[in-house]
Order: structure tokens, then C-alpha cells, then sequence
């Protein structure tokens, strides 16, 4: 192991960071799985750890925060090594880039510009953005997101650029609106075949309009849906353990049974 490696417990942030550095470098030319690494196979996998970055933030749970950080600064790392080694960029290239953009799109910190309120912020970042060469204020979304992330960023930008509800009692409305619109699809004669293609698309425009009032009363809808599901996987294994201790099967059961154990996970 080369000598430059700092000790166990590096003691400041730049020491701390020439160590995984370091440790990486060795990695990379000792390690047989560390070795045959690209850019693509690390790919999946970092997606793996920003989510489970995402579920200790969730929980609050400090210590696995901490950890997934460190393991998403690892793959941050990696890449830059990779880059690196086919002479594209390093990973002080990658610091500085970013340093450099961060100065550029707050210039009410480090420029002229006054911005004294966070909508302001907003607004000239989407306008530095497109004097960048952004062909559009909603081409910083990237593709590959989650719908329910998308929805959510697609609406922040619109609402950088001023394109936006007055009052959220009006986006209320719009939400009414849209259920009644998707209601409408299947109230329909019994000989009528419904149109799933249209109920889809009109259950799309409901739950953008739902997406669009929890920002308003600032609930952030990725977050509360992933609660509500850790909330039902948490009472549905209750209701599991339940059965099990009294020697049912949960396909054995009748609804009114479960519902029995599924009421007391609910008073837990």
C-alpha cells in the first residue's frame, strides 16, 4: 500500500479527500474487479446508492446518511479516475467546473446583481442557464427521471420563468377539474367500451395537477408517496407476523380478517 496514504482518521476535509484519492488509486490498479470497471458498469450501481442515499434521508438516520454519502462520493471519484486514464478530464477538473458554474449562476454573490429573495435566485438562474446555450428552460430535466420527479422539476422550471398559478385555490380547481374529466371516462353506458388510452391520459393530467398543488403548499410528492410507502409495507408485514403467529395463511384469510390486523397496525 503506497506510503502517501493519510492516517485512518484524516485530520481536515482536503487530507480527508487526498486519502480516497489515494485509496482509490490503489484500488484501480490492484483490485481485479476495481480494474475491469467502466463508466457504464458503474452506472446501475450508482443509481443503487443515490437511492439508498434517498431512504436514510428518509428515515433520518444520521449514521447511514453518512455512509451512503461516502459511498456516492466513492463513485463520484471513480469516475474522474476512469476519465482520467483516458486522458479526458480529472477530478480537479470536475471541482473546479463546478466552483466556476456556481460562481457564474450566483452572480448576486459574487457579481452585481441583487437577488434578495429565493424566487429571484430562481429566475436568474433559468435566464443564465439559457444565455448558456440551453435551448429551452425545461432542458436542464433530464429524460431518465422518475415521472413523479420529473413532473415535480418540469413545474419548478415553468415557475423559474415566471409561467405559473396566481394562488394555489386556483390550482385546486384545476385538480377538481381534472377528476371530474377522468370520472367522466368511466361513467359511461355498460354497453360502452371504455377508452383506456383516454382514462390514461386523463389520470396523467390528474396526478401532474395533484404533483402541481402539493408545490404549492410546499409537500414534496416524491417524498410523501415513498412515506406512505414504507408506512403500508410496514403495517402489511404486521399483518403478515399476525397471521403467521395464529397459524393462517393470508390467502386463507376473508378481507374482514385482515382488516382486524391491519386496524391494529395502524394504532402501532
Amino acid at each position: 500500500m503506497p506510503n502517501n496514504i493519510p492516517p485512518v482518521t484524516a485530520p481536515d476535509p482536503a487530507s480527508a479527500f487526498l486519502r480516497l484519492l489515494n485509496v482509490l488509486d490503489t484500488l484501480r490498479t490492484q483490485c481485479p474487479w476495481d480494474k475491469k470497471q467502466t463508466m457504464e458498469t458503474l452506472r446501475h450501481l450508482t443509481i443503487e446508492e443515490t437511492y439508498e442515499l434517498s431512504d436514510a434521508i428518509l428515515e433520518g438516520d444520521q449514521q447511514e446518511i453518512k455512509k451512503e454519502l461516502g459511498d456516492v462520493m466513492m463513485h463520484l471519484v471513480f469516475y474522474a479516475r476512469i476519465a482520467a486514464e483516458n486522458k479526458e478530464f480529472d477530478i480537479v477538473d470536475v471541482l473546479n467546473g463546478v466552483c466556476d458554474k456556481l460562481i457564474h449562476r450566483h452572480p448576486h454573490i459574487y457579481g452585481d446583481i441583487v437577488a434578495e429573495d429565493e424566487a429571484t435566485v430562481k429566475r436568474n438562474w433559468e435566464k443564465i442557464k439559457l444565455k448558456e446555450g440551453n435551448k429551452s428552460v425545461l432542458g436542464g430535466v433530464p429524460a431518465g427521471l422518475p415521472s413523479l420527479v420529473k413532473a415535480s422539476r418540469i413545474q419548478e422550471k415553468a415557475r423559474g420563468v415566471g409561467f405559473d398559478w396566481e394562488d394555489k385555490t386556483q390550482v385546486w380547481e384545476k385538480v377538481e377539474e381534472e377528476l371530474q374529466e377522468f370520472k367522466n371516462e368511466f361513467n359511461v353506458a355498460d354497453n360502452t367500451a371504455i377508452d383506456h388510452d383516454k382514462a390514461e391520459s386523463e389520470f396523467g393530467d390528474l396526478l401532474f395537477s395533484l404533483i402541481n398543488y402539493a408545490r404549492f403548499i410546499n409537500i414534496n410528492p416524491e417524498n410523501a408517496l415513498e412515506k406512505t410507502n414504507k408506512k403500508f409495507i410496514k403495517r402489511f408485514q404486521y399483518l403478515e407476523e399476525k397471521a403467521k403467529e395464529n397459524g393462517k395463511a393470508l390467502q386463507d384469510m376473508t378481507l374482514a380478517e385482515m382488516d382486524i390486523y391491519w386496524n391494529e397496525a395502524k394504532t402501532r
